[in-house]
């Protein structure tokens, strides 16, 4: 089985000359479950908010999650990685973008930013790395039909 291992290159990444099409963006809205005593945003919020937009992020490129797993292929989560820059409060919204960094065969690497909704600052960037396997967990390849779609 081949190891992947971070290089660290999407952990310190902000947004790349990014065009409108190379990206999905949304509103979410802290719900006070998400928050702590303070009203604060827990830390663990964020991969769910993370999974939130990888999935929707699927499904606008006609390859939701269930299709995948249907033909027998799982995006395992081999690495998630969050950089916090300003806490997000209960009731708050936001926008959540994400985007495919590197799309290969074996391997897909989605990229995230939580932004204010006004002025767009970065609240928190980060990456989720997928490893494809089959159905008996052993690491294989995406079809064809897959890798296109999220190439368009």
């Amino acid at each position: 089985m081949k190891k992947y291992r971070s290089s660290g290159k999407y952990g310190n990444r902000f947004t790349p000359s990014l065009n409108k099409k190379d990206y999905i963006e949304f509103k979410e809205r802290v719900r006070y479950s998400e928050t702590d005593q303070m009203g604060v945003a827990h830390n663990k919020n964020y991969f769910e908010w993370f999974e939130i937009a990888r999935t929707e992020y699927c499904r606008q490129k006609n390859i939701p999650y269930k299709d995948i797993e249907a033909q027998g292929y799982f995006l395992v989560v081999a690495e998630s990685f969050c950089r916090y820059k300003m806490p997000l409060r209960y009731d708050e919204e936001f926008l959540i973008r994400v985007w495919a960094a590197e799309i290969k065969p074996k391997k897909v690497v989605f990229s995230y930013e939580l932004l204010t909704e006004e002025e767009e600052k970065l609240i928190a960037s980060g990456h989720t790395v997928h490893v494809v396997t089959n159905s008996r967990a052993q690491v294989c390849s995406l079809p064809e039909e897959i890798l296109r779609k999220f190439k368009s």
